[in-house]
């Protein structure tokens, strides 16, 4: 047993260095000026720094608006496939896991493609003001449906571990016993029992859009990280203080979903 314990501690030790060595680095590399000594000027300049606001809006309001998308359209698809056809499931899953195998550089060239086809095929018909209302750079929707079929793979897996830990049917026909709908069972009854696996999923998709560089590149667009990309040229210093900030932002996130999650957990347990 003492030994288990010692190889876990190493374990975890080297796991920890792998990943608290390189941020070390970043942020010496941030505060050590060559002579002048410890300074933070490049964290300063950060709110100062023309597209950081705007940059960091627009990759905020994308993920916002995935998550909520890509939600609507999992959570009552997995509920249903669990409920009315089971057997559907290697294949839903199959086709939801398709985004880990295509690059994103073939991804991002169909999506041009498909976008080409509103002035060359589409000019004289109503549909050729939704290919131009999709691509408005205040608000790309287009990088939402991008960013909705990237974030499958991780909602479906967040979501597919969550069903597995629930009766969906028992809690289903309990609900429907006492007189509910079915839309009422699903929002009275599984939904609070999935809000660890949303958050779980959300925060996957959040993580994805605040990171995600090609597809918004190559459409023209410069939320978060194509802005970093952007400083990084002249300003290396900068770019890389931006991208300790940004991290840190995510672990706050992410203890935050984790508090939320575990603080519903503990309320649902009560109730």
């Amino acid at each position: 047993m003492a030994r288990l314990n010692l190889w876990r501690w190493g374990v975890l030790a080297c796991t920890g260095l792998y990943f608290l060595v390189p941020l070390a680095a970043s942020v010496v590399f941030t505060v050590d000026v060559p002579k002048q000594g410890i300074t933070f000027d490049a964290y300063t300049r950060i709110f100062s720094t023309g597209g950081f606001g705007s940059s960091l809006l627009l990759s905020l309001e994308l993920a916002t608006a995935t998550i909520a998308l890509v939600l609507l359209l999992m959570v009552p698809a997995m509920v249903a496939l669990r409920l009315g056809a089971p057997r559907l499931r290697p294949v839903v899953e199959v086709v939801c896991s398709l985004p880990l195998v295509v690059p994103p550089i073939a991804f991002v060239a169909g999506i041009g493609t498909v976008l080409k086809w509103g002035p060359d095929h589409l000019s004289r018909t109503p549909l050729f003001q939704t290919f131009v209302a999709i691509q408005n750079p205040s608000f790309p929707f287009v990088l939402v449906l991008a960013y909705v079929v990237m974030a499958l793979p991780f909602v479906y897996r967040a979501l597919d571990a969550g069903l597995r830990a629930i009766d969906v049917r028992t809690l289903v026909e309990a609900a429907r016993s006492c007189g509910a709908s079915r839309a009422q069972a699903l929002l009275g009854a599984v939904l609070p029992n999935l809000r660890g696996a949303a958050l779980n999923a959300s925060f996957l998709t959040l993580a994805l859009v605040l990171g995600e560089f090609t597809v918004a590149q190559l459409l023209g667009f410069q939320p978060f990280a194509v802005w970093i990309v952007n400083v990084s040229g002249s300003q290396a210093q900068l770019s890389v203080a931006v991208s300790v900030l940004s991290l840190l932002v995510t672990w706050a996130l992410l203890l935050s979903l984790a508090g939320v999650g575990g603080r519903t957990r503990t309320a649902s347990s009560r109730g």
